[in-house]
């Protein structure tokens, strides 16, 4: 059973996740041989406040 975890900023819409989950499934079927039906993913979305880059808040950059 593979198990995805993705780790990613909040700000993406239903479709865009909906994409994601789809194409990450197809890629480890593909790769590996695992039934779709295996894959579990698991979607970690942050808030752009509790994410940083070289001591910067991600919430910094919209300012």
């Amino acid at each position: 059973m593979p198990l995805v975890h993705i780790d990613l900023i909040e700000g993406r819409n239903d479709s865009q996740i909906k994409g994601l989950v789809e194409d990450v499934t197809n890629a480890i079927v593909k790769n590996t041989g695992a039934p779709a039906e295996h894959v579990h993913i698991v979607l970690n979305e942050m808030k752009k406040d509790r994410y940083s880059v070289s001591g910067k808040l991600k919430s910094e950059e919209d300012q």
